[in-house]
């Protein structure tokens, strides 16, 4: 991996779509062990997974991995708690809005 270059790497994965009461989320695991770092983009290949109420759906894909300059991880984990940070700020206040 280079100072600002990217490289690409193809990798088998299973998709998990949940729709129930108890859970609503989407996973991606990976077959062959890869890892995602800070900065990496994740491309899953073909037709979107669409389960309907009360259903879980596992399917078998392939992704590809996008990997992240050395210079993009560095910005990310920079600049990443930051805007985990933004998500935070709310406010509280007894009155009504006017």
């Amino acid at each position: 991996m280079g100072l600002f270059t990217k490289e690409k790497e193809t990798a088998p994965c299973e998709v998990e779509v949940s729709h129930t009461f108890d859970s609503l989320h989407a996973h991606v695991k990976f077959l062959n062990g890869a890892t995602i770092n800070p900065g990496d983009e994740v491309l899953v290949h073909g037709a979107p997974v669409l389960a309907g109420y009360g259903e879980i759906i596992i399917e078998e894909r392939t992704a590809t991995i996008t990997r992240a300059s050395m210079v993009e991880q560095v910005w990310t984990r920079m600049t990443g708690d930051l805007e985990c940070m933004e998500l935070a700020e709310f406010a509280f206040s007894e009155g009504a809005l006017s």
